[in-house]
């Protein structure tokens, strides 16, 4: 994937790429967007090591994580609009899974509270941001509930991306090692996210 990847790193396309990738796998969870941002990532560090004098050199971080931002919220909001507008069909999916009416219900009572640091959190957890989208939306909550968490869980988890895509490749190299340590940290985070989201539904 990194050759691949790589191949992009010059041209201003990588920026499109990721933030399709990102914006789809609301849908998708399996889609490799935090791989490909932390690869992009790693290529701006090996960018910022060379010789300097380059302007707009590409991938530039602040705008990868704008891009990665972007697409994220972009993201949760079709899911959110397709939810809310989803009508019984939707009712009856979700009735069906027990992991999303409990995440429903909680995430309702959290936004309904002015809490909405579930939907930052969920953002790290595998299928959390799916999960969470399309319950907002099949709750009908309201967008000013939702927007605001989304928009900081978004801008939370690009920077967190990238920082270790780009910090990892200061410290380790650009090589596949600070990619893999980059994503096994991107994953542990993941991990934690999703043991705190279930703590209180085990409670």
């Amino acid at each position: 994937m990194l050759e691949s990847v790589g191949s992009l790193t010059g041209s201003p396309w990588i920026y499109a790429v990721v933030a399709l990738s990102i914006l789809f796998d609301v849908f998708l969870p399996v889609l490799p967007s935090g791989v490909l941002v932390i690869a992009a990532a790693t290529a701006a560090a090996a960018g910022s090591g060379a010789e300097t004098g380059q302007a707009g050199q590409v991938p530039d971080i602040l705008v990868l994580i704008l891009s990665a931002a972007t697409a994220s919220v972009m993201g949760d909001l079709v899911a959110y609009r397709l939810a809310w507008r989803g009508g019984e069909r939707l009712d009856r999916a979700i009735a069906r899974s027990r992991r999303l009416a409990s995440a429903q219900e909680r995430l309702g009572s959290a936004l309904a509270r002015g809490g909405g640091a579930l939907v930052v959190l969920a953002r790290f957890a595998p299928a959390g941001r799916s999960v969470v989208s399309f319950g907002a939306g099949a709750a009908h909550r309201k967008v000013r509930e939702f927007l605001p968490w989304s928009a900081l869980a978004g801008i939370a988890w690009a920077a967190y991306s990238v920082g270790l895509g780009y910090f990892g490749a200061q410290w380790l190299g650009t090589t596949w090692l600070a990619t893999a340590v980059s994503f096994a940290a991107l994953v542990g985070a993941g991990a934690v996210a999703a043991y705190v989201m279930r703590r209180p539904a085990e409670a």
